[in-house]
């Protein structure tokens, strides 16, 4: 059944629109976003879609089709940050952000949510739930809000409703991208750019290994590693780890004594320098020369970061023996997701040598797919 069908049958009248917003994979640059400086993600054909209809009493009512449980509903003039610990919390924080941002005819809403994005895989399902919701209310309610502002509020909504410490980058990607093409982001001016990635012209494609290993960036892992990232910009005297030129990386480091933030800082400032590497053989032309450029950036959210597990270091040792150009974790770490950069030729073999790895180390088998470059979100009708 559709997510129309089923608002249908839930509320008892067709919805007054469907809009769909993708999950996201990562290129390159990792923990960069709340350092104010740059990221390389693109969307996914798999996206989150939600059929929405107006309300004028107050009202939010919310189901999703994924999730066994009965319609939640919530009222606007309660909605209090930091109170829901459920999967309403993302959608209720959108409604709670664009009421605070001044919106109050914002007056309620009917909800049926319905998701492709696989959940804690690393891919920004709760960005692309948020960003669908923020999409959906700025066309029924005609608030004429830009992606950009959409993006803002939906990270908003993230941080101080739900209570993750996410930067600008999830949902930036799922409200912006456009198909075809990785995102360049800077996390400073949040301006972007359209860079053209069609790997399939190149005979290239672009894995995802979801490792099937969840995590949740609740948990304080994240939050620990902001804090260090803020801590480190602070003792070198700069408002964020952006300001630390990567040519000044050695000086920088050996300014700080604590070990646990050198780490921090050298893979901030690294892995913003790969964002500017790779964007420079994009734009040469060289699309198989990221491909090392991705496994130095996994060595570094391993060894420096430390957001690596057991599971995404076999795919990465795995795939680059078995012929892949290069690969590594994409996402917020502690399972998740990696990337792999392959020859068209080669995606059998890397994909079976992947899975005879995780069955000879009594993994769960993970799940592979090709990441598209795809559209962002979007009204479907």
């Amino acid at each position: 059944m559709g997510v129309r069908e089923g608002f249908e049958e839930l509320y008892g009248a067709a919805p007054d629109g469907v809009w769909a917003a993708p999950g996201r994979v990562n290129l390159i640059g990792e923990y960069t976003d709340f350092n104010e400086g740059f990221v390389m993600p693109l969307a996914l054909p798999h996206t989150a879609v939600a059929a929405v209809s107006r309300r004028d009493d107050g009202v939010l009512r919310l189901h999703s089709a994924d999730i066994e449980g009965p319609i939640v509903e919530l009222h606007l003039d309660r909605l209090q940050p930091l109170t829901n610990t459920s999967w309403a919390a993302y959608p209720a924080g959108v409604v709670w952000a664009l009421r605070e941002a001044g919106h109050t005819s914002v007056t309620g809403a009917d909800v049926h949510l319905a998701s492709t994005v696989p959940t804690g895989a690393g891919l920004s399902s709760s960005a692309a739930l948020e960003v669908v919701i923020a999409l959906a209310l700025n066309d029924l309610y005609e608030l004429g809000l830009t992606r950009p502002e959409l993006a803002k509020l939906s990270q908003h909504a993230e941080n101080d409703f739900v209570g993750v410490p996410c930067g600008i980058m999830d949902q930036t990607a799922s409200a912006c991208c456009t198909d075809g093409h990785a995102l360049h982001l800077d996390c400073r001016d949040l301006s972007i750019r359209q860079v053209p990635f069609d790997l399939a012209s190149q005979g290239l494609s672009l894995l995802v290994v979801d490792t099937r290993v969840k995590h949740a960036l609740g948990d304080g892992e994240y939050a620990e590693r902001r804090e260090g990232c803020e801590e480190g910009a602070r003792l070198l005297g700069v408002s964020h780890l952006r300001d630390v030129a990567y040519e000044g990386l050695d000086a920088a480091l050996a300014r700080l004594s604590d070990e646990r933030v050198r780490r921090y800082v050298r893979h901030v400032v690294s892995d913003d320098h790969r964002v500017e590497q790779v964007i420079g053989l994009l734009d040469a032309g060289d699309v198989r020369a990221i491909g090392p450029v991705l496994t130095e950036g996994h060595a570094s959210l391993r060894d420096d970061l430390r957001i690596s597990c057991d599971e995404l270091d076999l795919v990465v040792a795995t795939a680059n023996s078995a012929g892949a150009l290069g690969s590594r974790m994409t996402g917020g770490g502690f399972g998740g997701s990696a990337i792999v950069l392959v020859e068209v030729a080669d995606v059998d073999t890397v994909t079976k040598a992947v899975g005879e790895a995780f069955a000879a180390a009594g993994f769960t088998a993970p799940r592979v797919f090709p990441a598209v470059p795809s559209a962002g979100a979007r009204r479907i009708s």
